[in-house]
């Protein structure tokens, strides 16, 4: 079974509200109304009701089950902008500049997702991609083990026996365009962490590289190598069971024959289900690439080292990438506890 009809099940048991800024958008109309067919919760609908309406009507999407808000007219938007004007009071923001940015639905629902008044957010479907992010780092705080905000991609695979049942983790693939290595060290925590509350399985984390556990001091290798014994170390301060193993070249990392011919015996070697790329070019390349070639579905960007749960979708996202992304968040939102009986 691929990964988002366990989520879903999931979901059906603990229900989430979702908020989707842009409610209007026919993708997040259908995704909407399969969330509220399948019983897994409230979709918040952001936008003009007019508007959302119309294009409902239009699609033959029934509405009921949904939430629908326009900002502005809300009883919330002055709390809002008073809560964002305190919020960005040290850089200087202005109340005229604090009231615009609200009635940015984006920055709406970042604040209703702040304010628990939404369990996850899914926005993006119509912005580009800092536009979407930059209201979840500017309001929403960073976990505390974790000094980076990053973002991942899941990508599901028909082939059972690559990573976690066909599952598997990219980061970072649209963030941080040049991390350095504590930076990688944060990303392949947050992003195991992330993987363990999806799938209850133990990561299983490579350290990407061109080489596979090689005498070379190339700063590229040299970095990978840095980023692995980091990110080793913050895990067993946490106290997390992750294995974490790099660098390594991507054939050694799914494959065991290949692993075992070039002497990489770690419990990632041939198994891993979490890959960790040196940089945003390697990763948002190489997540497209398999998106593409292989078919395989994808779901994200998944943010990353923050306090609630969001998702970043690409403006070329279907309604069935929406509602992946959304079951993906609403399932973090889901205390693991409930989830799996223990932590």
């Amino acid at each position: 079974m691929s990964i988002v009809p366990k989520l879903i099940e999931r979901l059906q048991r603990h229900p989430k509200r979702i908020v989707f800024p842009e409610g209007a958008d026919p993708r997040i109309l259908q995704a909407a109304r399969q969330w509220v067919t399948r019983r897994m919760g409230a979709p918040i609908l952001l936008g003009d009701r007019a508007v959302i309406k119309s294009t409902a009507a239009r699609l033959d999407i029934n509405l009921q089950g949904m939430r629908v808000i326009e900002p502005e007219r809300s009883e919330d938007f002055e709390p809002f902008v008073k809560q964002f004007e305190q919020l960005r009071r040290e850089k200087g923001i202005s109340s005229v500049e604090a009231r615009d940015s609200v009635r940015d639905p984006n920055y709406y629902a970042t604040l209703m997702l702040a304010n628990s008044q939404a369990d996850a957010m899914v926005g993006g479907a119509t912005r580009t991609t800092s536009s979407a992010l930059r209201p979840l780092f500017q309001i929403i705080p960073r976990q505390s083990s974790a000094q980076t905000a990053s973002s991942l991609m899941i990508l599901d695979f028909d082939e059972k026996k690559i990573g976690s049942d066909g599952t598997l983790f990219f980061a970072d693939c649209g963030v941080i365009p040049e991390p350095t290595p504590e930076q990688l060290a944060d990303i392949a925590i947050t992003t195991a962490t992330v993987a363990r509350h999806l799938t209850n399985e133990i990561p299983r984390v490579a350290m990407l590289g061109w080489a596979s556990k090689s005498s070379s001091n190339h700063p590229s290798l040299l970095k990978m190598r840095t980023a692995t014994e980091l990110a080793r170390l913050r895990a067993k301060a946490l106290s997390f069971e992750v294995e974490i193993d790099g660098e390594l070249q991507v054939d050694a990392a799914f494959d065991p024959a290949v692993a075992e011919m070039k002497n990489v015996t770690s419990a990632v070697a041939g198994r891993a289900n979490v890959l960790i790329f040196p940089d945003l070019n390697s990763g948002n390349i190489a997540f497209k690439l398999v998106h593409i070639l292989a078919g395989a579905n994808s779901f994200g960007q998944i943010v990353t080292g923050l306090t609630r749960p969001a998702a970043e979708i690409s403006r070329g996202s279907s309604a069935h990438d929406v509602f992946g992304a959304a079951a993906i968040v609403g399932v973090q939102a889901i205390d693991r506890r409930l989830l799996y009986g223990t932590l």
